[in-house]
This record gives structure tokens, sequence and C-alpha cells, in this order.
């Protein structure tokens, strides 16, 4: 069956997917709440596999290539037409079957990646944690942006390898840290005025909060803050936001891993990031 380009008509079925897989498609739903299916309103394309009234998988195409709920036919049709365009997209990021599939076909034409990440095991919870909260960690005030400003760069650096204030020397990734402050889903501890802990709600739906930018200062690992400050961060998302939280961690990410389980996190499947 041919790939096709959706467009709001469809939206309805399209949600419909999406709620079938509202953990790995968490970032394509927030998008398409926002803004729907209109490619110059949602700064990418989202293209469909399946039968007109039956439709099967989805792919995202915009800043990240994210495949939802897509089968082994879906994955080489989206990458049949994918290999034929110019790579616009800086990663590609979703369930680790499609993922990993669409990059074997993709590679010769998008390739080299910067990174690899095949096993990223994507938790979720929806009880309060068991663990005391730490009652430093509040929701960042506007005032506090240049305060967490460079936290959040040296997060972003430490994760994904390049500096955000590469490409246009940060605006663009301040507007972002800007909007998460804004809206009430950035998150931080500070002591005597420097953060020594962070975590956003990057992506929210009405299905769950997607906690990411998780850090802790380097002179504070070690010292045990995390669990209490992840366990603020999980309590405040499940009273305030959505009825769920959830993340993704790279599987080498023991540490990580260990502060997660503690704050009530259960594996619910595995994602892949292909890095550009």
């Amino acid at each position: 069956m041919p790939v096709r380009q959706l467009g709001e008509s469809e939206r309805r079925a399209v949600e419909r997917l999406l709620d079938h897989d509202p953990f790995a498609g968490a970032q394509v739903a927030e998008r398409i709440a926002a803004r729907g299916l209109s490619w110059w309103r949602a700064e990418g394309r989202i293209l469909g596999y399946g039968a007109r009234r039956n439709l099967e998988s989805l792919c995202w195409l915009g800043g990240n290539l994210t495949p939802v709920l897509a089968s082994d036919a879906a994955v080489a049709a989206f990458a049949d037409l994918l290999a034929g365009e110019e790579r616009l997209c800086s990663s590609i990021v979703g369930r680790a079957d499609a993922v990993l599939g669409l990059w074997d076909r993709l590679s010769d034409a998008w390739g080299p990646a910067r990174d690899v990440r095949p096993n990223q095991p994507l938790l979720a919870a929806d009880a309060l944690p068991s663990v005391p909260a730490d009652p430093e960690v509040r929701q960042v005030r506007p005032g506090e942006v240049d305060r967490l400003f460079p936290a959040a760069v040296a997060m972003y650096t430490e994760e994904v390898g390049v500096s955000p204030l590469a490409e246009d020397g940060g605006r663009s990734y301040r507007r972002r840290v800007n909007d998460l402050v804004r809206s009430g889903r950035a998150y931080a501890r500070f002591v005597d005025g420097t953060v020594v802990f962070k975590a956003e709600l990057a992506v929210v739906t009405k299905r769950t909060a997607q906690v990411q930018g998780v850090w802790v200062a380097p002179e504070w690992r070690g010292r045990g803050i995390a669990t209490a400050a992840m366990a603020a961060v999980v309590r405040d998302a499940l009273l305030r936001v959505a009825p769920t939280v959830s993340l993704y961690v790279n599987d080498f990410n023991l540490p990580a891993r260990r502060v997660y389980e503690r704050c009530g996190f259960q594996p619910i499947g595995t994602l892949a990031t292909v890095l550009f």
C-alpha cells in the first residue's frame, strides 16, 4: 500500500491510532493536539500507511522522525519514500524495532549517524512514589530562567553530545526553556541560587506527562539527592498534570535506572534513537 501525507480531514483516525500507543507516540500526540495536521501549522508532516478507512501506521517527519505503530511493511514503505528525500531531521526516535528498521534502510542515503542508541527502556508510573519527595524541588519561576539555562545547556551537551548553543547561539533552545518555565513544566532544586537538580515535563498529553532533561550537577552526584528530587517531580505531575508519568533512559545509565525504579517506574517497552 502506498504511503500518503495525512491532512486535517483524517485527524480523528490519527488520534485513534495514537491512543493505541500513548507513551511512544506522546510527542506526536502533543504536537497534533496543539497544531493539528496542517503541515504549515504543525512544522512537520504526518505520513500514513494503510487503506484510507483503515489507517495502520504513522510517521511524523519534522525536527525528528518518529514512527508510530509501524509494522515491518509500513517501515519498508516509509523508508522507500524517505530515501529519496534530503534528510532534514536531527534524529530518528521511537519504538526500537521500527527505528532500527528504518535506519537499516535509510543509512546508505542519510548516513552516517553521529550516534545510534538501540536500547532505551521506556518506563511509566501511575501511582505516587513510595519514597519521600524532596520539598526543595519546585517549579522554576519565570524570573529564574537565567539561572536554569546554564544547567539546561550542560544537560543537553552531556546527553546529546553537542551543545545547543552551536547552531544559532542558543536562541531557539532558550526559547524552548522559556516555554517550559512559562507553562509550569520545568522543575529545579536551587542551592545558593545555583541549580543542583533539574527536570522537565517535555511532552504533555491527555494520557501522560513525559519527563526529559533530568540532570544533577556533577559536584552533587553520589550524594543521593536524585531519588527524592525525581519523586517530587513525579508526585506533582501525577497530581497536577496527567494520569501517568513516563520517560525513556539509555540502557547503560544504571544509576538513573535505579532512581526511576525507586520512584515506581515500570518498563513498558524499548525505544531507540539515531542521532545526526
